[in-house]
């Protein structure tokens, strides 16, 4: 396998790589993001097709030994272009402390959005990108049709939020940077805003079309996107002796509803 050996940051294939690993605005221009590891660049080749079908545009491995996975997908991606780093440059472009041994752009998939969606999470300020990955995560595994994100949203293609969601954005329509107040205007079912206090998630009929509003880590949701939606509700928590826990962070109260809807499903 024949490969572009870069050893200085000022290459410009460097400083490109490494506008796409830190920054929203040039991932989103260039329709660009990288992905970090085997599992990742295997799914996305699963879901989209073959190397040349699927958009992957270069492969970036560091200089040493790489894991035996790693080794085996590289050897099966020869024909794409590929360029080898020093350690110290690879990890400037990698979310994570313990290196993976391969990256690979790839083209942002645009996912069709579909029309009169009967399950929705919208999302408002969400600002860790692990923790928008992991609900885009827990979103594609409970059946979510679509993901409004609000402009304010951490961008969902960084490297971090890419590997929280471990493949979901690849099979989950995601609308960035989306007006919700619009989105819940115009949703054709019962929304339903999570907040401190409200009706019990569990006393809603949940078989009806269904969009749940998750609100920012720390200060929930926005007064205009509460009174936007259909209903608050609320999840109940246990009490003890000693008191009991404030609230749920935002994606365990995601799993929950989400799969809370899941479940009234399946019952039918």
């Amino acid at each position: 396998m024949s490969f572009k050996h870069i050893v200085s940051r000022d290459n410009p294939v460097f400083k490109q790589l490494k506008k796409f690993a830190d920054n929203a605005r040039e991932r989103r221009s260039e329709g660009k993001t990288l992905l970090d590891g085997v599992h990742l660049i295997e799914s996305y080749m699963a879901t989209f097709g073959a190397p040349d079908v699927a958009g992957i545009e270069l492969i970036i491995i560091p200089e040493g030994k790489s894991s035996v996975e790693a080794t085996g997908l590289i050897q099966s991606l020869v024909d794409v272009s590929t360029v080898m780093l020093p350690t110290l440059m690879f990890a400037e472009l990698t979310p994570v402390a313990n290196a993976t041994g391969i990256l690979a752009l790839v083209k942002i998939p645009q996912l069709p959005i579909p029309q009169n969606p009967s399950f929705v999470l919208m999302l408002e300020d969400i600002q860790d990108p692990g923790n928008i990955g992991s609900m885009l995560r827990t979103a594609a595994a409970s059946g979510v049709e679509v993901a409004y994100l609000s402009t304010s949203c951490t961008d969902a293609w960084s490297p971090k939020a890419l590997r929280g969601g471990q493949g979901a954005q690849f099979v989950l329509p995601i609308v960035e940077r989306a007006d919700l107040i619009a989105e819940l205007q115009n949703f054709q079912g019962c929304s339903y805003a999570t907040t401190m206090v409200g009706e019990s998630l569990y006393a809603q009929d949940l078989s009806q079309p269904t969009a749940f509003v998750i609100g920012n880590e720390g200060a929930g949701l926005r007064n205009q996107t509460i009174a936007a939606a259909t209903k608050r509700i609320t999840i109940p928590m246990a009490e003890t002796s000693l008191g009991s826990v404030e609230s749920l962070n935002a994606g365990a109260a995601t799993a929950v509803c989400l799969f809370e809807r899941m479940r009234q499903i399946s019952l039918r």
